[in-house]
Parts: C-alpha cells; structure tokens; sequence
C-alpha cells in the first residue's frame, strides 16, 4: 500500500491553469532586492559586494516564474547557492551572502504547491543538499540548523497542505456543477417526455378522426406541430447536459405558479414575499422550473445564513424575451469575504445552462442580493 501511495504521488501532475504573473510577485522581488542593495552598502565584511550582489539578483529572479517552472526556479536559485557555497568552502571565504536569500523559502512552498509529484523528491533533495552544504560553508550550532532544516520543511508542507485544499474545492465544486447538471437533465427529461406523450395521443386521436371527419384531423395536425416544436426545443437544451443513470420520477416540476409557496414567515426566520409582474405566461417548464429552484434555494440561504434578517424579497418580472429573478434580504452580510457555497456554484451553473446569468453578492443598501436572468427560449439554439 506504502508502494502504491508512493508511486501514485510520483505521478502527480503539475495542477492546471496555475496563476499568471502580477504585480504582487514584482513587489515581493523589488522588495528582497531594495533589501539586498541596502545590505550590500551597509556591510563591511563583504569582500566583493558587486559579485554578492550579482549572486543574489540571480537567486532572487526565478520568484517571478515560481508558479510556471517551480521546478527550474529551485535548479537555478538553489544550484547557484550549492555553487557558491562550495567556492567559499574551498576558497575559505567566511563571510556569508546576504540575508534577503531567504526568500527562497518562498520556492520551497511553490515547489510542493505548483509542482509535480516527481519534482517533490528531486526539489527538496536539491533543497537539502544546500542546507548541508551552507552548514559546513558557516558552521552554526544544531538549534540554528535543526530550525533551518524546518523552516524549509515547514514551507514545503504548508504548500502541500494548500495545493490539497484547493484540489478538494476544485473537486467539490465540479461535484456540485454535476448534480445541477443531473438535475437539469432530469427536469428537461420529464419535460420531454410529457411533450411526446400529447404528441403520441394527438396522433392517435387524428388517425381515429381521420376517416369521418377530415376537417379535424388538420386541426390535430396544428396541434402535433406545436408539440412537436416545443419538444424540439427541450431536447436541444439537453444536449451537452449530463444525465444520470437513475430512473426520473417523472413528478410534475414545480414552476412560477408555485412560488406562493415560498411565501409567508417559517419559524423563526425572516418573513417572504414575492411579487410577480409582466409576461409570465407560457414559460416553458424547463425556464419555470429554473425559476422556483433558484428562488428556493435563495430563500434557503438567507433564511439560514442572513444574520438578523427579518425581510426575504422575491421579485420575478417578464419580458417577451427574457424573465428577470432578484431576491433581497435586509440581514447582516459579514465582511470577511470567503469562497462561493456550492449551492451559489450550482445555481450559477443552471443559469448558464440554460443561457442566463448569475449573480450574488452584497447589495447597494445593505443585506445579500440573487440575481439571475434567463431567456424566455433557449439562448443556444
């Protein structure tokens, strides 16, 4: 198991899409840079500040690429320490390099948080090999190398640590766009199928009337044909929707009609009103489906998230072409910002699916505001 383990962390790529370049890495390197210059003036035991400041320029540039080429940045930073460190070794050099060098703690972390599994061993490998080296180049006693030794080996897990967080965020949130999909096809299903069923009675239906009375089976035909279109429309915005093997129950989904009963005070939470106006007539039922899940769901999380909130607002307002959501609370929104719950993450990816937009987030006059746009029809067809 040890073997497998093992084996499998080896394998284990570089993570996708890693952050690019910004203005913070130039400040981080400015900022060791200004320190070093500074040092390099004010030292007097330096025997050729030039050449040690050349030496840590060169150190200290492979930050900026730490994220893109972790493992590069540790061959060149630290293989020019293991280098330099060996000269002063032979040449008996006492006096060390600038202090601003331990900001390669920083490709340390980056190594275990954006590299590959098999750059794991060889990084921290080339890392210690340093350590021992610059040991031997300026002996110090074993409280100061033990606590080197850590400091680098506390960086390397905290980026190890990190790199897992995110990969069970990525995880979980792809887990949760996979259930809105599931649930998307399953509404879309149903929809489908009752489509079908009227058209295959409508069909039956002419084929009996045909005979006797030809007139009515033209007016079957006006009404197969407008069946048929709106299946065909449902059945394109399935396409590229995930579908579970499960069976679908085939209950009649809940739609605009019945967000009254979202309305009125449950217990102990805010009271709910809900208003619609426009055209709201003849959504399809994928749209009015849509529709209630999401103004459930926001009703859910101000009920349970919305700090003292004693009011929920849900407006729904129609067009001829598309069907505007918003739901406000008047509750307390808390000021340390933290990830999207994966039910925003879900409710978002419905709203995409279905060629709409999504936004939540605090509103202008205070509490938490949904917001969500669809189309009347399907934006993909």
């Amino acid at each position: 198991m040890v073997t497998k383990a093992l084996r499998s962390l080896w394998a284990e790529p570089r993570p996708a899409n890693p952050p690019r370049r910004t203005w913070q890495d130039w400040a981080i390197v400015a900022v060791l840079v200004t320190w070093s210059v500074t040092e390099a003036v004010l030292r007097q035991d330096l025997a050729s500040r030039a050449l040690v400041l050349a030496v840590v320029l060169v150190v200290l540039a492979p930050l900026l690429w730490r994220r893109t080429h972790p493992m590069a940045a540790v061959v060149i930073s630290f293989g020019t320490l293991i280098a330099v460190d060996i000269v002063r070794i032979f040449a008996g050099e006492q006096a060390g390099l600038l202090t601003s060098i331990g900001g390669v703690l920083i490709l340390a972390y980056a190594l275990f948080r954006w590299g590959a599994g098999h750059e794991f061993a060889a990084g921290l490998a080339i890392i210690l090999v340093w350590l021992v080296i610059t040991h031997i180049a300026d002996p110090t006693s074993l409280a100061d190398t033990v606590s080197a030794f850590a400091f680098f080996l506390f960086a390397a897990a905290l980026g190890a640590a990190v790199r897992y967080h995110a990969y069970i965020r990525t995880r979980d949130i792809d887990e949760a766009k996979a259930r809105e999909r599931e649930q998307l096809a399953r509404d879309l299903h149903d929809t489908v199928a009752h489509h079908v069923s009227g058209i295959v009675i409508q069909a039956q239906a002419g084929r009996a009337i045909a005979a006797s009375h030809p007139e009515r089976a033209t007016e079957v035909l006006a009404v197969i044909e407008d069946a048929a279109s709106r299946t065909l429309r449902e059945l394109r915005a399935m396409v590229g929707v995930l579908r579970s093997a499960e069976e679908a129950d085939f209950a009649p989904q809940p739609g605009v009609a019945d967000l009254e009963r979202l309305a009125g005070i449950a217990e102990g939470g805010p009271r709910v009103d809900v208003e619609l106006s426009g055209e709201l007539d003849d959504l399809s039922p994928a749209i009015g489906a849509a529709l209630y899940r999401l103004t459930q769901e926001s009703v859910t999380n101000a009920r349970r998230h919305a700090r003292h909130a004693t009011r929920v607002a849900v407006r729904i307002e129609g067009d001829i072409e598309r069907v505007q959501l918003t739901v406000d609370d008047d509750g307390a929104v808390s000021t340390v910002a933290g990830p999207s719950g994966y039910g925003l993450v879900g409710m978002r990816e419905r709203a995409k699916l279905l060629g709409g937009t999504f936004h939540a987030g605090p509103s202008a006059s205070g509490g938490w505001r949904v917001e969500a746009m669809l189309p009347r029809a399907d934006a993909r067809r």
